[in-house]
């Protein structure tokens, strides 16, 4: 049950890390201190000396999911991340063909989603509910339940590396990134309650009324045999009431019974107790087994909770290459090799039994291979960015849906192509200190139908991204960038064991405001 928070950049990988790139879209040829994390064998253009750079994003986002699963009293559900603070930091120290650089910043996630109707893997085993009392014959026709989910996903990322210029075409980094992450999951289901013959009840309570009365049925035999013992076996239920063998409601518990295992009404006044006794001693098993079910429903529509933390580390090698054929043209190469993270589980508590205290699984980060190539002059730069995610090379688990579900078959998340971005930014320098920018993203993580679940889902995207760049000083530079993700709806198809195939439609959008300084101390 992964819910990750993923804004620019893989399945797992944020690739929004400066506020450069949210105005541009486009850094992977980055001569600039955001070269840290796009282009960190091109540090070795900046000037010899310290050099700083924060920045901070604020980015919100909304999860859509319109279930069409027929038994929901409303198959729409709606989940808000709010991310006011979303940091990353650079330094650089530059000093003739060396630079030794530092990143810090969210990696991976970074954000905590909402959903304040739950999710419909919550939903639907309650929905089916209502249809499944209706084929025992019972008078319930609808269903109410409160339900919540929050989920958020943290990976940071503290990256070390160093930048050696070979000569004064070629220059290459190696470096590593360290990767302490934390998700943590907060959900509940509450209030279950059943529509019985008009009156709103609670589901559990009024399920534990029904199995009570069927295990009364299975016991009847046992009820019946001491009075068949006392000579009661030829009366009749009226005459035994009568003699004061049993009472009114016994005898009405009794007839009740006898009705619920297909005597006919109008049989039941001229039954003496030994023929009511056979009766009750053929239907005591299926009593039993109705009990048994009745009792199992009741307890799944009890309140559930679930509050757990899941933690681990990783650590991701990196390499960089950087080819400047002259001072307008730069041709740069990062590779980034697989992170092997494994996450614990911290439960607090969790009644539905999905994260067992102790428990481990992996959620690795893929490699992925970014290339770009940039050109600038006097008055105008243009970057053209290109990403591989090698998600093809990552185990994603199982559909949590299917698990959901039950369903007898649960489907790998399987990936159909590994994951591509591309992107073109350009900027424009009006005058020597102040510049105009916007790019375009496009971004597919050649995801399988298999992949998506309403826990974790990815669609292909179009971004487009604005701002401005502001020398405030020789040493002072300001960055503001605002960028708007367009998502492709994502129909998907599930089946389910009960009901069978129905679609869910699966959207997103996000808008992200982004603002940085750079400082430098030569």
């Amino acid at each position: 049950m992964l819910f990750q928070v993923a804004f620019a950049g893989g399945l797992l990988t944020n690739t929004n890390q400066s506020a450069q790139f949210i105005r541009m879209m486009s850094r992977n040829a980055s001569t600039d201190i955001d070269a840290v994390y796009f282009n960190p064998a091109g540090l070795i253009h900046l000037g010899d000396g310290w050099h700083f750079a924060v920045h901070n994003q604020t980015i919100f986002q909304t999860k859509t999911i319109d279930s069409k699963f027929p038994l929901l009293n409303d198959g729409y559900y709606e989940g808000v991340v709010n991310v006011p603070a979303f940091p990353t930091a650079f330094a650089v120290y530059k000093d003739d063909n060396w630079a030794f650089s530092l990143g810090f910043g969210p990696n991976g996630g970074g954000g905590s989603a909402t959903f304040d109707r739950g999710l419909p893997s919550f939903e639907i085993p309650i929905s089916k509910v209502v249809p499944g009392l209706s084929q025992q014959g019972l008078p319930v026709t609808g269903y109410s339940a409160d339900l919540s989910f929050e989920g958020s996903s943290i990976f940071w990322g503290i990256q070390l590396g160093a930048t050696y210029q070979v000569n004064d075409m070629f220059s290459v980094y190696g470096g590593v990134r360290y990767l302490p992450a934390k998700n943590s999951y907060i959900g509940s289901i509450e209030n279950v309650q059943v529509n019985v013959s008009g009156e709103m009840r609670n589901a559990s309570g009024y399920l534990n009324e029904l199995a009570g009365a069927a295990q009364a049925g299975a016991n009847m035999p046992q009820t019946l045999q001491p009075i068949i013992d006392q000579g009661g076996g030829s009366f009749t239920l009226a005459q035994l009431e009568d003699a004061g063998y049993i009472n009114a409601n016994q005898r009405v518990a009794v007839e009740g019974g006898l009705v619920l295992s297909g005597v006919p009404p109008e049989q039941i006044g001229s039954m003496d107790l030994n023929s009511v006794y056979s009766v009750y001693v053929q239907a005591s098993p299926v009593f039993q087994a109705q009990a048994d079910q009745l009792s199992e429903n009741a307890q799944n529509l009890e309140d559930r909770e679930v509050d757990t933390e899941q933690t681990g580390a990783g650590i991701t090698p990196m390499i960089g290459v950087e080819i400047a054929p002259n001072e307008n043209w730069n041709i740069a190469l990062k590779y980034e090799m697989q992170t092997i993270l494994e996450l614990e589980n911290k439960t607090t508590i969790d009644e539905m039994g999905l994260f067992p205290d102790g428990a481990k699984s992996r959620s690795d980060l893929p490699a992925i291979l970014a290339a770009g190539v940039g050109y600038r002059n006097d008055r105008l730069e243009a970057q053209l960015s290109y990403n591989m995610y090698f998600n093809k090379g990552v185990d994603w688990g199982k559909n949590t849906r299917d698990i959901a579900a039950g369903h007898p078959t649960v489907r790998d998340r399987e990936i159909d192509s590994n994951g591509m971005e591309i992107g073109l930014g350009l900027q424009y320098n009006v005058t020597d200190v102040f510049a105009f920018s916007l790019g375009g993203l496009w971004g597919d993580m050649g995801v399988a139908e298999s992949y998506q679940s309403d826990f974790s889902y990815s669609n292909p995207s179009v971004t487009a991204g604005a701002g401005v760049e502001w020398l405030i000083s020789d040493q002072l530079i300001l960055d503001a960038g605002f960028s708007n993700t367009f998502y492709q709806d994502q129909t998907v198809s599930f089946t389910d064991p009960d009901v069978g195939p129905y679609n869910e439609t699966l959207g997103k959008s996000t808008m992200t405001f982004a603002v940085g300084l750079s400082y430098a101390i030569f």
